[in-house]
């Protein structure tokens, strides 16, 4: 397993959030937590969260493992949400054989019921997004999504092979392409876990993935395709969508093509050089490691306060850059708490 994905790793340095139960419109429940806006020191007292900020996990990747990050937005006065997937995690059942989920339904169902949940419980607040990698791209798929602010994806792809890393592409393909759907098949869903590569995961998120597209939507059932589609294109909100360079999964092409869904929605791309970061490599993980709290995430706030890319003209200098021209789905503008 990847280092950076160590569950004791993502345990250390959080505030208390709180549990929350999420309903999604097919009755499934998902699990997760709400992480309240502290007033900083230099607030005022009886301050306005700035917002509300959904996170969206990577495909196999626990929603604990954002925990830091959440904690690191509240403390800058936002309120942040994270959630388990359907079959992930605190959302999974006992057993997922015989436990029917499809890839899509993460972004149509999950990632949708889980922006609704905000937007109705907090009225009033903008809504922000924060995605990492499949979620980047699933939001696109949420109707919700309208509703939005400013969307940040990081590493966002739906993994489609001829997009993977040339020199990583020949292992991804024997892994993810090859090895994960052959045990799916034989286990009723793919033992990731026990290979120590990701959480395990339903039979249809598995094999979604194993044949992923160049159209996302390609392998959504037929009367489903038409409103993923319209959900892609309705989506109006600037995108903010960055890599490190050294992304294996989130290349120049997968990016290009996740964005391509949403063709409606302003979007800046940049890819990020570790040397920026004082780093060897950064991969598709490391940027939610709290070693990035003073340099990564305080870029973040920028981009979802103020609405500036940080990276837009004066290289990863934290606080600077250009502003996006406003949004059909902007909400008020953000207060400081």
């Amino acid at each position: 397993m990847d280092p950076a994905l160590d569950p004791a790793r993502a345990h250390r340095n959080t505030a208390g959030p709180a549990p929350i139960e999420i309903t999604c419109d097919d009755g499934q429940v998902l699990h997760g937590h709400v992480f309240e806006a502290t007033v900083p020191q230099v607030a005022p007292a009886g301050g306005v969260p700035q917002g509300v900020v959904v996170i969206a996990a990577a495909t196999g990747v626990l929603a604990r493992y954002y925990r830091r990050y959440a904690a690191f937005l509240a403390a800058n006065g936002f309120i942040a949400v994270t959630f388990d997937y359907r079959g992930i995690g605190a959302s999974a059942p006992a057993t997922l054989r015989g436990f029917r989920a499809r890839w899509h339904d993460w972004g149509t169902r999950d990632i949708d019921a889980a922006l609704r949940w905000a937007r109705t419980g907090h009225e009033g607040l903008p809504l922000f997004f924060v995605g990492h990698s499949f979620g980047g791209f699933g939001v696109g798929l949420a109707p919700e999504s309208r509703h939005l602010t400013r969307i940040l994806t990081v590493g966002a792809q739906h993994a489609h092979w001829r997009d993977y890393a040339t020199g990583h592409r020949a292992r991804f393909l024997a892994r993810w392409h090859l090895s994960m759907p052959l045990s799916t098949l034989v286990h009723g869903f793919f033992p990731g876990k026990r290979r120590g590569w990701l959480e395990d995961l339903p039979r249809g998120v598995a094999l979604d993935w194993a044949r992923s597209r160049k159209d996302f939507t390609g392998n959504a059932p037929a009367g489903l395709r038409e409103r993923m589609r319209e959900a892609q294109r309705a989506l109006r909100t600037p995108i903010l969508a960055v890599a490190p360079t050294d992304d294996p999964y989130a290349t120049a092409s997968a990016m290009a093509r996740a964005l391509a869904g949403t063709p409606r929605a302003p979007a800046s791309t940049h890819h990020l050089e570790p040397r920026d970061y004082g780093r060897e490599g950064i991969g598709h993980f490391g940027l939610f490691h709290d070693s990035y709290r003073d340099t990564f995430w305080r870029q973040t706030v920028s981009w979802l306060e103020h609405g500036i890319d940080p990276w837009a003209a004066s290289g990863n200098l934290p606080g600077t850059g250009e502003r996006f021209p406003p949004s059909s789905g902007a909400g008020p503008a953000p207060r400081r708490v």
